[in-house]
């Protein structure tokens, strides 16, 4: 039984925690393949309404098993090169799964975020960050570049020269720093973390879930479509929207003063 990443649901909130405590959560196969699979099968889950990212212990993670990566020394060049190349392209499935998937998709950190647990972080919709959090790229400290996407969506979160810095210096950043940067949307004291992660994964669950998942959709390809194509876009979706029940819902609640309540159909 894989428990590198334990799953749980709380009615429509799912939350997938890195647990390799021991290991400050750094990711090893199992772990890789655990987030694959559970990431897919929540993507394909209609039920789910927010997903939440954290890590067990005293971290979030802080990157990938250096341990691990000791024991490919050995081999020639070639080898290794073979080894950590297919390495990385199977475990970038589950960052593509995550930005495909519906759902919003929320990072709760704290302690470490290095490596490709920075890059983990960034690609989640949301995050929130404990005020000891503190951040690293740290492939350079190892002779490596980014994965886990961190080359592609460092840029369009903190712009290309501060990205740079970040992947070329490799220095260390706090929790106010990240929210400085946008890289978290929210900095809470570590002991208000899991009830501020609750609170904003639950206004995302109750929410108008066609709207939120097309808002997400929206975001996302934004960036790389034309003006026209996004307002089109925009068009197609606001209607889809309107045809359904949440915004009959939502006008209606507008028009009696009241909290609206969304059924996400």
């Amino acid at each position: 039984m894989n428990t590198t990443l334990l799953l749980d649901r709380d009615g429509a909130i799912a939350t997938l925690t890195l647990n390799r405590p021991a290991s400050l959560n750094t990711l090893d196969s199992e772990m890789i393949d655990a987030l694959i699979a559970h990431s897919s099968a929540l993507a394909a889950d209609d039920s789910i309404r927010c997903v939440i990212i954290k890590g067990a212990g005293r971290h979030f993670m802080a990157g990938g098993d250096i341990r691990s990566f000791a024991n490919e020394l050995a081999d020639l060049p070639s080898d290794r090169r073979h080894h950590f190349t297919r390495m990385v392209e199977h475990m970038h499935a589950a960052i593509e799964n995550l930005q495909r998937m519906p759902h919003p998709v929320l990072a709760s950190v704290h302690g470490a975020v290095a490596g490709f647990g920075l890059s983990l972080m960034c690609a989640c919709d949301l995050a929130i960050a404990a005020e000891s959090s503190y951040f690293t790229s740290a492939y350079r400290h190892l002779g490596l570049t980014p994965d886990g996407g961190a080359s592609y969506t460092l840029p369009r979160l903190v712009g290309l020269k501060k990205a740079m810095e970040i992947v070329l210096l490799g220095e260390r950043f706090d929790a106010a720093e990240a929210l400085r940067l946008g890289l978290v949307n929210r900095v809470v004291a570590e002991t208000e973390l899991d009830a501020a992660t609750h609170q904003l994964a639950l206004a995302l669950a109750t929410g108008p879930a066609i709207a939120l998942r097309n808002g997400k959709r929206l975001i996302n390809q934004s960036l790389s479509q034309s003006l026209s194509a996004q307002l089109l876009s925009e068009a197609e979706s606001f209607g889809a929207c309107s045809a359904s029940e949440d915004f009959a819902e939502g006008v209606h609640a507008f028009l009696e003063k009241r909290t609206p309540h969304f059924g996400g159909k």
